[in-house]
């Protein structure tokens, strides 16, 4: 049995603008991460990523996390998580910057060894 199909034209906003018309990604929008990243530190490979340049592999459990844009100032919120259920990791923010985010890692089978798990690690802020 041949219908007919009715198309209809929908208005959309292309972008999402502020007074100054500036906002047109998610880093206008709050409650969003404005940053992520999944990292396998052992191979050190990004898996995937929205909003890093790059993570620069220090030494083993030492981690800077590079942003594309910089955050609007350093009172954002890291969050990360690890998904290695070998080991238990511990996982603490060294030094948090607005361009980037230091990380380092300890696995608890020696509390002194660095560690290198694949994490995630994602960032909330203006």
């Amino acid at each position: 049995m041949a219908g007919t199909l009715t198309v209809t034209t929908i208005n959309s906003v292309s972008t999402i603008n502020a007074a100054t018309g500036v906002l047109a990604t998610q880093n206008g929008m709050t409650g969003i991460a404005k940053a992520w990243v999944q990292y396998n530190a052992t191979t050190q490979v990004i898996n995937g990523s929205f909003n890093v340049s790059s993570v620069t592999y220090t030494a083993a459990g030492n981690f800077t996390i590079n942003f594309t844009t910089a955050m609007g100032n350093v009172n954002y919120a890291p969050v990360v998580s690890c998904n290695n259920i070998d080991v238990e990791t511990k996982i603490q923010f060294a030094t948090i910057a607005s361009g980037s985010l230091q990380i380092r890692s300890q696995g608890s089978v020696n509390v002194n060894s660095s560690y290198n798990p694949v994490f995630g690690c994602a960032v909330f802020g203006s």
